[in-house]
């Protein structure tokens, strides 16, 4: 599913018109990833949580040129599925298979 498909099915169940969905769903885009790049995580209950993560220096090595590399400390932004949200798509799968 594309963001365009989110856009369509939104559009459809609510009766909103796409153009307003797609800039409310830019807007949500666009507060998270603010929020994140400012260090803050974004907690959607029910959802799940957008956190910023912290990965320490390291050690690598370039294998072709036979040298290390240090990788510094940095942030990357990471997505933890809410346990309801977890459990609900164990169950639907399990259904699915079932199905099949």
């Amino acid at each position: 599913m594309t963001k365009a498909d989110i856009i369509s099915e939104i559009s459809t169940k609510t009766g909103i018109e796409k153009v307003d969905v797609q800039e409310t769903v830019e807007a949500f885009f666009k507060v998270i990833k603010n929020s994140m790049i400012g260090g803050d995580n974004v907690y959607v209950r029910g959802f799940g949580s957008f956190v910023v993560k912290k990965r320490a220096q390291k050690t690598a090595r370039n294998i072709s040129k036979n040298t290390a590399i240090i990788i510094p400390e940095h942030f990357v932004p990471s997505f933890k599925p809410a346990k309801v949200f977890v459990d609900k798509v164990k169950n639907a799968s399990k259904k699915v298979k079932a199905e099949a």
